[in-house]
């Protein structure tokens, strides 16, 4: 099954689940009707910002809306996962580990070319995320600070309030990111 589908399915569970309308759900998640139907449907790959609107409308991590699967253990082949591009091809995502009720993270694995960068809106309250830089050199800011991160440097910051990533050194970035969702 394809990405879009898998997100579709999730995306109209979520909703029907909730027992709202398509024009409830978009005032819910700020996404249009149409938008949201077009989600529903397969028909369109929505954008890192269109689905962490829904996640943050729906309160529900945002892997979730990516979640195939629940077996115990699970490989996660690098070519098997569909990558979410943002900033015109400068920004790929890649989930890796989706949240499950019984662990309150995800993991993804994060790779920003030169100039790459992407603004988040704020997570859920009390998310955290925690960043660790392979290669490359990126700067992240949150609404209180900025952090220049190089290859093997760490941070954790609170995530729950707009912030951004990018992509300060001359060569591809690749990171790790595990975001934390506070359980209460």
């Amino acid at each position: 099954m394809e990405l879009q589908e898998i997100v579709g399915s999730n995306v109209k569970l979520l909703r029907e689940r909730r027992k709202l309308t398509l024009d409830a759900a978009a005032k819910l998640t700020g996404v249009s009707r149409s938008m949201l139907a077009q989600i529903e449907k397969g028909d369109v790959n929505p954008t890192i910002s269109v689905l962490w609107k829904i996640a943050n409308g729906y309160k529900v991590s945002f892997t979730s809306l990516m979640d195939s699967s629940a077996k115990e253990s699970l490989l996660v082949r690098s070519e098997d996962i569909t990558p979410l591009v943002e900033d015109e091809g400068k920004y790929w995502n890649y989930p890796i580990f989706s949240f499950q009720e019984n662990r309150p993270f995800e993991i993804y694995r994060i790779e920003i070319e030169v100039g790459g960068f992407l603004p988040a809106q704020p997570h859920m309250a009390g998310t955290e995320e925690y960043i660790t830089v392979f290669s490359g050199s990126v700067e992240i800011s949150t609404a209180q600070e900025t952090f220049q991160l190089a290859q093997g440097d760490s941070l954790r910051f609170r995530a729950d309030t707009e912030h951004s990533y990018k992509n300060v050194g001359p060569a591809t970035a690749t990171l790790s990111m595990l975001i934390y969702y506070d359980k209460e």
